[in-house]
């Protein structure tokens, strides 16, 4: 019975030092199968309770494209209420600290963003670069900057549900493919679906800029989306905005047609 005692309170003292001392790599790992390969985490140092990283975006699994955000990322996390909180920083594109709780539970994960009454993440338009194509043709200039208000995500069976809203504004924008500069300024929402339970609802709106875009779309909670938008150019800003149309979506005339899904 004590060797049973010993035998059982050694591979206890294992275990915790390996959940103590779980390489930062672990997390990298993990978000990288959690993307596709788009999103990575690369020259971790530290633990996956306290450590840091480079994100970096690509086109995913043989792609060569890659762009990284300028500095490190660095977390720290904690027990908290049943879950894990996260506190991520920055100084080129966290405003402070972003806060996230994971709440795992039996076959469910539930992931909420602190609310902040600023932005919550800034990051630079030309890191879109690193997915590919048409990002890394079109070269944009610009910043993109996360708002949240009550967003809370939850996988339940395989499915995501939202609760709250997220808001990107994408801030004076310009590309390499257009003489227009900047192009403007735009705004891109997604919100949970009141009346569809499991969707949520995307719209895109132009708040200033020569280039306008419009569309709205909806995400369903097993991830597959729709989208339908259109771009064209104000009066008098054809001609700067031609090739940029041709590029972005489909031409109808004066128009090009964004889709999605």
């Amino acid at each position: 019975m004590l060797r049973r005692w010993v035998l059982a309170g050694s591979l206890f003292g294992v275990l915790f030092g390996l959940v103590s001392f779980a390489p930062a790599s672990w997390l990298a790992q993990a978000l990288a199968s959690a993307t596709g390969n788009h999103v990575l985490l690369t020259d971790t140092r530290g633990t996956i309770w306290s450590g840091s990283g480079v994100l970096v975006l690509t086109g995913g699994d043989g792609s060569r494209d890659a762009a990284s955000l300028p500095g490190r990322i660095a977390w720290r996390t904690g027990l908290q209420g049943g879950g894990v909180r996260l506190m991520a920083t920055q100084s080129c594109c966290v405003n402070g600290e972003l806060e996230l709780l994971l709440k795992p539970g039996f076959g469910r994960l539930a992931i909420e963003v602190a609310n902040r009454s600023d932005w919550l993440v800034r990051v630079p338009a030309g890191w879109l670069a690193g997915l590919g194509t048409p990002w890394n043709t079109l070269q944009l200039g610009g910043s993109l900057r996360l708002q949240s208000r009550d967003l809370r995500f939850e996988r339940v069976e395989g499915r995501w549900l939202q609760q709250g809203s997220a808001q990107l504004d994408l801030v004076n924008l310009s590309s390499r493919v257009s003489t227009l500069a900047p192009l403007g300024s735009y705004r891109f929402t997604v919100t949970a679906d009141a009346a569809n339970a499991g969707s949520s609802l995307l719209q895109l709106s132009t708040l200033d800029g020569g280039l306008l875009l419009t569309g709205q779309g909806q995400l369903s909670a097993n991830g597959k989306s729709r989208f339908q938008g259109e771009a064209s150019a104000a009066p008098g800003r054809e001609e700067a905005l031609n090739n940029l149309l041709n590029i972005i979506g489909r031409r109808q005339g004066p128009r090009s047609i964004l889709t999605l899904g």
